[in-house]
């Protein structure tokens, strides 16, 4: 374990408004999501990790020209608030008072944006070998969880100190590194985070109080991406390479699997449970990407196209007030899942 005080650089960003038309929603059924997308104006940007605001404005990051941006749903206008140059944001969360935190991962930091002035403070990572910080997400307390893939961290960033400890994930021999690559991360409701190594076939967690950490074994050949919880407890994975959909019991680390549509071709990334336990996933090694949703009751998929094509739905995040999903694609867009509405969890 290693702790810091926070090193902070302030700039200033620069601002600017755009606005698009929006493409048309599209639905297969009535059981199944609306997808709706815009065209995001800085072509060839890369847009990804879309998150609503307190604002109603869809927060996101362009990981390959270094800004911060917003989209607003109603009017369909964007805003951009650039970032050093060479950051290589990858990811943005949305605080409850509006603060936008991204991850700084060609860079070194974790950037804390008030979108109200435009100022930007930069947390430096306190080892060297932190090269680049990689997802961030809130525990109940609005700190933040971070992985580092790369360089094979798990992180915690205590946000009102600025006070940052990592804690080193499993070392591996493979062709892909020696990192185990922590990539995919989420806090349960006991405030645990969970990470998809991958790296592995594996999935770690850390004690918030001991900072220790431990790892679940996945069956043989299984490499986990992104990963979500459900109220039950339940860790569910996307397998990448598989082309399974994948369940893990903490409490006992048994483990279930189920085929995707694509199977093998299927490349499953983003992915999100919603608030009645259903698990959305994007398969991405189809074109155009399919949107799939399961429901765990009763074992069934449900299936539909990206309107864009997608390229790759790398991450997503629900909204439980709208019952909808965002996501960011590499066809330059920023789009929303609209939900069928679901059955409540105690039913």
């Amino acid at each position: 374990m290693r702790a810091t005080a926070p090193t902070l650089g302030l700039t200033m960003t620069m601002t600017a408004l755009v606005v698009l038309p929006q493409t048309p929603i599209y639905a297969q059924a009535a059981n199944e999501p609306e997808l709706q997308e815009w065209t995001v104006p800085y072509e060839g940007s890369r847009p990804r990790d879309p998150m609503l605001g307190p604002d109603g404005k869809v927060w996101f990051v362009g990981q390959v020209s270094d800004y911060v941006a917003a989209l607003d749903p109603e009017t369909g206008s964007f805003e951009r608030f650039d970032l050093t140059e060479g950051t290589g944001p990858h990811n943005v969360i949305v605080d409850r008072d509006g603060t936008l935190w991204y991850a700084g991962n060609r860079d070194r930091h974790i950037g804390h944006l008030n979108p109200e002035t435009g100022e930007i403070s930069k947390i430096e990572m306190p080892d060297g070998a932190a090269r680049d910080p990689h997802t961030l997400t809130f525990d109940s307390h609005g700190d933040i969880w971070f992985t580092v893939q790369g360089g094979n961290f798990i992180g915690k960033l205590t946000t009102s100190t600025g006070e940052v400890r990592l804690v080193e994930g499993p070392r591996v021999r493979s062709d892909r590194g020696s990192s185990s690559r922590p990539y995919g991360i989420v806090v349960d409701a006991e405030d645990r985070p969970w990470i998809a190594l991958f790296n592995t076939n594996a999935i770690a967690t850390v004690d918030p109080e001991t900072f220790e950490l431990e790892t679940f074994e996945l069956p043989e050949n299984a490499l986990p991406r992104r990963l979500d919880v459900t109220s039950d407890g339940m860790v569910w994975y996307g397998d990448y390479r598989r082309g399974y959909l994948g369940r893990l019991d903490p409490a006992t680390g048994e483990v279930s699997e189920w085929t995707l549509p694509s199977g093998e071709d299927a490349r499953p990334y983003a992915l999100a449970a919603d608030d009645a336990d259903r698990i959305w996933v994007v398969e991405t090694g189809v074109q155009p990407n399919r949107f799939v949703g399961f429901d765990p009751r009763t074992e069934s998929f449900t299936s539909v196209p990206v309107e864009s094509g997608g390229g790759t739905v790398r991450h997503m995040y629900f909204d439980a007030e709208s019952n909808a999903i965002w996501f960011g694609a590499d066809t330059n867009t920023i789009g929303v899942a609209k939900l069928p509405p679901g059955r409540p969890v105690s039913d």
